[in-house]
């Protein structure tokens, strides 16, 4: 049974979800009086037909820690220099993770100014437990805290994977990284019929990446005036990644810790995917800080690959006996 808790202060209203410790939707209220809500909730979370859908797509919404992070690809549908990393049967038991698809427990916490929860994993599984905790930061933001216990020596692809609200309106949201030192578009088809990266491709500005149609596209404005179901990863980041929504007048602003998550996974799911629950209709934009190679399965993040061997770590060491704790942020402001 998923259980909810809401945390509530001056600057917003904020609900976070047992299944997969999930934030979202949140209310932001901003210091010229508006409310904004620029986290995503899927259009189908309360559908009759999503009972039969696994808990992270079930709930699919605003913000949730990915241990370890990604799932099985097609590897027939690879380039050659990618299929020694990629197993002939590969398999995860949960896509994202165990703790994306399950529910956590609310911890007991001192006065409503923080919400804190964990998850326990199985007892073959090599994670012990997550936990994190959500605080309201600097009037219009929040602050969190992911802890990860690990019961033996492991090395996983790690994410953070923030979904955000998209206008219908073409153009009128803008992405606005910080600094990073290199770009790569997926290397093979995310979505057949809904592709709009040449694969396989680096570029340096996130306004000029290499298209498979014509000689670059600007993946800076969204939504896009198509459909598109594409990823592009962003290397070597300094932990900052803004987007701006002019359509409703706010900006968003992520922060983490770049030396534990120095890489940005960008999910463009803009009505690309058209099987159910989809059905052609998910607008999104996931801004996922990672460590990670395109969100592939832990069995090829955590061996070498094309892109670790660029010197692209795709994998976070977790040794047994010291818990890996790290901090990251949102901030909401009118624009």
């Amino acid at each position: 049974m998923t259980a909810t808790r809401t945390l509530s202060w001056p600057g917003g209203t904020v609900t976070v979800s047992s299944l997969g410790g999930m934030i979202g939707p949140a209310v932001f209220l901003l210091d010229n009086g508006r409310q904004v809500s620029p986290l995503h909730v899927a259009p189908w979370w309360n559908e009759p037909e999503s009972r039969d859908l696994d808990g992270m797509h079930r709930n699919l919404r605003g913000e949730w820690p990915c241990v370890p992070f990604g799932y099985p690809v097609d590897r027939d549908t690879f380039p050659a220099e990618w299929k020694p990393a990629l197993p002939v049967d590969d398999h995860v038991d949960y896509v994202h993770g165990y703790a994306s698809n399950h529910n956590w427990t609310f911890l007991s916490v001192d006065g409503d100014a923080e919400v804190a929860m964990e998850i326990n994993y199985p007892g073959e599984h090599p994670v012990r437990r997550l936990e994190r905790r959500i605080r309201p930061s600097k009037g219009t933001g929040l602050e969190i805290d992911l802890k990860i216990d690990v019961r033996r020596n492991c090395s996983l692809p790690v994410a953070l994977h923030w979904c955000f609200a998209l206008p219908d309106v073409p153009g009128q949201a803008q992405l606005l990284p910080g600094g990073f030192s290199s770009g790569a578009t997926y290397p093979a088809s995310l979505a057949p019929g809904a592709e709009l990266f040449a694969p396989g491709r680096s570029f340096s500005e996130l306004s000029n990446v290499p298209a498979r149609i014509g000689l670059a596209t600007d993946a800076t404005r969204l939504p896009f005036d198509r459909n598109v179901e594409e990823l592009l990863q962003l290397n070597g980041t300094d932990g900052h990644f803004s987007l701006l929504n002019r359509h409703d007048a706010y900006r968003v602003d992520l922060t983490w810790p770049a030396a534990t998550l120095p890489s940005v996974l960008l999910w463009y799911s803009n009505k690309g995917r058209q099987f159910a629950p989809w059905n052609g209709r998910n607008l999104c934009i996931g801004i996922e800080p990672c460590r990670s190679a395109f969100g592939m399965s832990p069995a090829t993040c955590s061996q070498p690959n094309p892109l670790s061997e660029s010197g692209v770590p795709t994998s976070l060491d977790l040794p047994t006996g010291k818990e890996c704790t790290f901090t990251y942020s949102i901030q909401v402001s009118p624009l």
